[in-house]
């Protein structure tokens, strides 16, 4: 988008939309198609069964096929993103992405379905006759005033939930956070003065919202790129905002914002100056939701108010007004309860939803990747997190009651309880690990993490990411001279970038770090030469001496050497943590699980006490990431059974095991089938687990590294790491193929310190 800083090449974003496949969605079938029968029924002759049922029955559609759980995101490309009017083909890639976002968070199939036509009519006709495929329509990226005219025309055609996300996703967040900003202030919906700037869709859908909430229009001023919409006003007016034109002698927007309580900004970067601010009420409200820039920062805010409450649409702020938290929730409740239409009572619904839910205690799983902030309700908290896992299971009953109370609702729910706990079965609990670690390391305080490798292009580029998201503090390790011209063949700017670059020959704490490391490495068979040696040329070696020294606070490095040779370099320096050992931990994300595999990249073949060993690390490890570990020790046999010298050694150290103080279940030794599928415990009702398993400790490197890379290679799964593990400093060593978004992840995880107290070993 225009104005925002890209942390990714252009080639990068057209390699991730062109491979291994083109795009971002496909198709994958639900039932099974392997043999004759199975096209039979499917296809013909069978089908024409329910081809029949449904001519007599239409709405046996949603119970026959997937149009209950289907909604198609319809757009002309009038608007796309901040990008303008671009045509229909262009907003594919958006329209994909929506796509992917209601699958993501609601587990709902999506279809993007682009029209060429810039007539609203001709472009209501093409909808309103493939309404019959879908269960719901999510139009986006339509301008206005097109999009009011289209949304309204198709809402009174169409006997489906059709909603228009640009307009009315903003504005039920915004509402959320606007109820919880007024209940922290004392104020109330009938006393605030309220200014609009921007009156586009999202904007005169925001005003509508909180009007219906009890704001007073006469306490509303709308302002547009041409000053206060005022009644009688005739430069570029139109129906919808003479709608929200009042009686007022106010023609600017620095006159409107005098003894404001509210702003909310829908326009333009830096529309809204600290001046502006200045004169608002006491305990002003701003959102500034103009993206990528918001109309004013936090930042410049709290130059002129420390009474302020401010939300924009950045991530790297708190409060974020993220349409995220709404349309996905919407259409699941709207679709769950076979609504005709998305009405206001279901808008009003999900806003409140949001701002109770706010209100809650933060589950672990959220306060575990935000340590060292702490989210409660609050002036910094006034909207949940867009990864909150609640969602699912809290928003879209509330949408669904609202559905069924006006009316709408053609299939009502009667076991409101029982709904919930399906909507938490369709939760992806691996979907937002990587988001919460994120979100983790930008709320602490920035950490200096060192990039042992930094001429690689690729380690320039994931250093430049990791500055660029506010992850932290790169540094380059290398000669200067080499990496900026990598950057300039690469078509990066040096100086744009400013990033900070140290050279081990010609830094003046080669002299210190000799010393450091020779007071290790010297009764170890290591001259004073050899050490100035390793610091001089080996890079790991330099960058782990500057992270013991307090210079960095972490490294990443193995993009060049073998993971082996790279570790090898690292323990020359580095410790392990007090009573730990160091390991490999690799976490798989796929089909709504994660599981944790150990130990992927250090112990060759573990002996009973290092499996036990390994096993309460990865547990302590597995908590901290805001997780409830249970343990499965993997093995080729199931209790014994064939016997074997291997099997035997797994089952010494459950044996042993059961001696520790420990605070997790465990089980084992058992194959993975029977650590990850409760069908099978039937067979074995002494088994101790009382849900899968979802740390898996292996027996040995060889198992554990050919597992996680199949798994990898067959796709269908995220695998993230090995993490390196239990070391007294953030250290964390890629792979050799890793790409930019994995060394990334990798700086990541090092910045996060992932380190842990091992107990119970007595």
């Amino acid at each position: 988008m225009p104005g925002k800083k890209q942390t990714f090449s252009d080639d990068e974003a057209l390699h991730l939309h062109q491979y291994p496949q083109p795009g971002k969605i496909a198709l994958l079938a639900t039932k099974p198609m392997a043999t004759q029968r199975d096209l039979a029924l499917a296809y013909s002759p069978g089908v024409a069964v329910p081809v029949r049922k449904i001519a007599e029955d239409p709405d046996a559609a949603y119970d026959l096929t997937a149009k209950g759980n289907m909604v198609a995101v319809i757009s002309n490309g009038t608007a796309i993103l901040g990008l303008g009017n671009l045509g229909a083909l262009a907003s594919k890639p958006v329209m994909e992405g929506k796509a992917v976002l209601f699958k993501r968070f609601a587990d709902i199939d999506s279809f993007d379905i682009e029209v060429t036509t810039q007539d609203p009519n001709e472009f209501i006709t093409v909808v309103k006759n493939i309404t019959p495929a879908f269960g719901g329509i999510n139009l986006e990226d339509i301008k206005s005033p097109e999009c009011f005219i289209i949304e309204s025309a198709l809402q009174d055609l169409a006997d489906i939930p059709v909603f228009h996300d640009d307009q009315h996703g903003t504005a039920i967040i915004a509402a959320a956070g606007l109820i919880n900003a007024l209940e922290i202030t004392g104020k109330t919906m009938e006393d605030v003065k309220v200014v609009l700037c921007g009156a586009g869709a999202a904007g005169l859908s925001s005003l509508s919202l909180i009007k219906a909430l009890g704001v007073k229009h006469e306490n509303t001023a709308v302002v547009d790129i041409h000053g206060v919409v005022y009644k009688g006003r005739t430069v570029d007016m139109d129906q919808w905002k003479s709608v929200h034109a009042t009686e007022t002698k106010k023609r600017t927007l620095a006159e409107a914002m005098v003894g404001a309580d509210i702003f909310l900004g829908l326009s333009a970067k830096g529309v809204l100056t600290p001046d502006m601010v200045d004169t608002m009420a006491a305990n002003p409200i701003i959102f500034a939701m103009a993206n990528p820039d918001p109309e004013i920062t936090p930042e410049d805010v709290a130059k002129v108010r420390t009474d302020a409450i401010v939300a924009t649409g950045r991530s790297d702020y708190p409060n974020q007004v993220n349409n995220v938290l709404g349309f996905p929730y919407i259409f699941r409740g709207a679709l769950d309860v076979r609504a005709r239409r998305v009405n206001h009572e279901m808008k009003l619904a999900a806003a409140k939803a949001l701002a109770m839910l706010a209100r809650e205690d933060v589950p672990d799983e959220v306060a575990a990747a935000y340590q060292g902030r702490h989210l409660t309700f609050g002036r910094d908290y006034i909207i949940p997190s867009p990864f909150d896992p609640r969602l699912i299971w809290y928003v879209p009953p509330f949408v669904a009651q609202a559905a069924m109370d006006s009316g709408v609702a053609r299939r009502p729910i009667e076991d409101m309880e029982a709904y919930r706990k399906t909507l938490e079965q369709r939760l992806d609990p691996s979907a937002g690990f990587l988001q919460n670690i994120t979100a983790a390391v930008r709320s602490r305080p920035a950490k200096r993490i060192v990039f042992a490798e930094g001429e690689d292009i690729r380690v320039i580029r994931a250093a430049l990411a990791f500055k660029a998201q506010g992850l932290g503090i790169p540094v380059l390790c290398g000669r200067e001279t080499l990496i900026v011209e990598n950057m300039r063949a690469a078509g990066l700017d040096p100086i744009d970038a400013n990033i900070e670059v140290i050279n081990a020959r010609l830094t003046d704490r080669r002299e210190a770090y000799t010393q450091l490391l020779y007071a290790r490495l010297q009764r170890r068979g290591y001259l004073k030469r050899d050490v100035e040696r390793l610091i001089n040329l080996d890079r790991n070696a330099f960058a782990a001496a500057m992270v013991i020294s307090g210079h960095a606070d972490g490294m990443v490095t193995g993009v060049t050497r073998s993971f082996d040779q790279a570790f090898a370099d690292v323990m020359r320096v580095v410790d392990p943590t007090p009573g730990g050992r160091a390991m490999g931990m690799s976490i798989v994300l796929a089909r709504g699980k994660t599981v944790f595999i150990a130990d992927t990249t250090v112990a060759e073949l573990p002996s009973p006490e290092q499996l036990v060993d390994i096993a309460m690390q990865a547990a302590a490890t597995v908590r901290h990431l805001g997780h409830t570990p249970r343990i499965a020790f993997m093995s080729y046999t199931t209790f014994g059974n064939p016997g074997g010298e291997r099997g035997a050694r797994v089952a010494e150290a459950v044996t042993l095991l059961e001696t520790r103080n420990v605070d997790f279940e465990f089980e084992g030794e058992i194959p993975p089938d029977v650590a990850l599928n409760p069908a099978i415990w039937e067979n074995y009702p002494f088994q101790r687990l009382t849900a899968p398993a979802n740390v898996l400790i292996m027996p040995a490197i060889h198992s554990a590294s050919i597992s996680t890379k199949l798994i990898e290679a067959l796709g269908g799964a995220t695998v993230v790491g090995p993490l390196l593990l239990g070391l007294s400093q953030p250290v964390q060593i890629c792979q050799l193929a890793d790409n930019v978004s994995k060394i990334l992840t990798m700086a990541t995880f090092a910045a996060y310190d992932v380190k842990v107290s091992v107990v119970g070993k007595d």
